[in-house]
């Protein structure tokens, strides 16, 4: 049988109230009440009921934590640390997957039947509608891994993609590189078109450069994997690939083994956002790395904020990137040289 309040109150010799307060952070409780509170709730085995709780209080603690990109490894390792850090400020997250979800209202009705207090959309591929509907409805959003915007409507907590996409094109450009490609995710993501505007207007700066484009149907290993058979198939590669993230590379880094061509001397790849599994000693990704904690920390100081202040006027934070170098593109050409 589930321990009451009551009971605990009873065994404590104290009033309901006193031990509900002992459990509510910033309630004022003796610390003798306190004391003798917690001893029967130990004894008992009483543990406080926090969604009971939220139904007097209006406030459950709960923030939907919703994405839509699942099969990309590298939301593994955000929702790990985003989990991590909600729940270390004392919020419980509500993990939500938009996998299918195309009506940015559907999204906001089902988020309200859990009666969340606020959300994190962590997701650079969901269209803004959403983190907007949110905000319309009245409900505390942060849109993490977000399109930077001067003006945002909401809170937006990233990367600068476009600046990333011609830190690929110098970075291909250092090489020595004339046939380059840019190889994005889905055409209709922002961060897709951001990194291609990037890149395409760094190589606009520079003279004899052939530059190619595509995109994949999708951030994950396959569609990198066959969209780079595709190429193959059809032409003779570019001399280096930008790929739009590290999972398309990695997928792209497959499809060239399987051609039976190398890399970094055949074909040259630089990723973006430095995963775990692109410092594997197998797959060794040269890649530009998105400072994911730090968007984290920042998009939960934000969410907590909202959550005491409903009203704060919404800001963009950005947060610098830079490449790693690894093993799939070759050394900087040296100037002395020439190679």
């Amino acid at each position: 049988m589930t321990v009451t309040l009551k009971e605990v109150a009873e065994l404590a010799g104290v009033s309901r109230s006193a031990v509900s307060r002992t459990f509510t952070d910033g309630a004022s409780v003796s610390e003798k009440t306190r004391r003798k509170v917690e001893k029967a709730a130990v004894k008992l085995g009483y543990t406080p009921n926090f969604l009971a709780r939220g139904l007097t209080t209006r406030r459950t603690k709960l923030v939907g934590l919703v994405s839509n990109n699942f099969h990309n490894p590298i939301f593994l390792e955000v929702f790990d640390q985003f989990t991590r850090k909600l729940q270390s400020v004392g919020l419980r997250p509500l993990l939500v997957n938009l996998s299918d979800e195309t009506d940015p209202e559907a999204s906001v009705r089902m988020l309200r039947q859990y009666s969340v207090d606020g959300v994190v959309v962590a997701s650079s591929t969901l269209p803004p509608g959403f983190s907007k509907a949110f905000k319309d409805a009245g409900v505390p959003v942060v849109n993490s891994f977000g399109r930077y915007s001067s003006a945002p409507e909401f809170h937006v907590v990233g990367i600068d993609n476009v600046e990333c996409g011609r830190m690929a094109a110098k970075a291909l450009m250092s090489r020595g590189h004339t046939r380059v490609a840019f190889l994005g995710g889905p055409e209709t993501a922002t961060s897709t078109q951001d990194r291609f505007k990037g890149f395409q207007e760094e190589l606009s700066h520079h003279r004899g450069i052939d530059m190619t484009y595509t995109y994949a149907k999708a951030y994950s290993f396959e569609a990198g994997r066959e969209e780079m058979k595709r190429l193959l198939a059809e032409a003779p590669p570019a001399e280096a690939y930008f790929c739009g993230d590290d999972v398309l590379s990695i997928g792209v880094l497959s499809a060239i083994k399987d051609a039976g061509l190398s890399v970094p001397d055949d074909i040259g790849i630089i990723g973006l956002n430095d995963m775990e599994m692109a410092g594997w000693q197998t797959i060794n990704l040269t890649t530009i790395r998105q400072p994911v904690q730090q968007i984290i920390n920042s998009s939960v100081e934000l969410i907590v904020s909202m959550l005491e202040d409903p009203s704060r006027y919404p800001e963009a934070r950005l947060f610098p990137c830079q490449v790693i170098e690894r093993g799939t593109l070759r050394p900087v050409r040296s100037e002395t040289s020439g190679r």
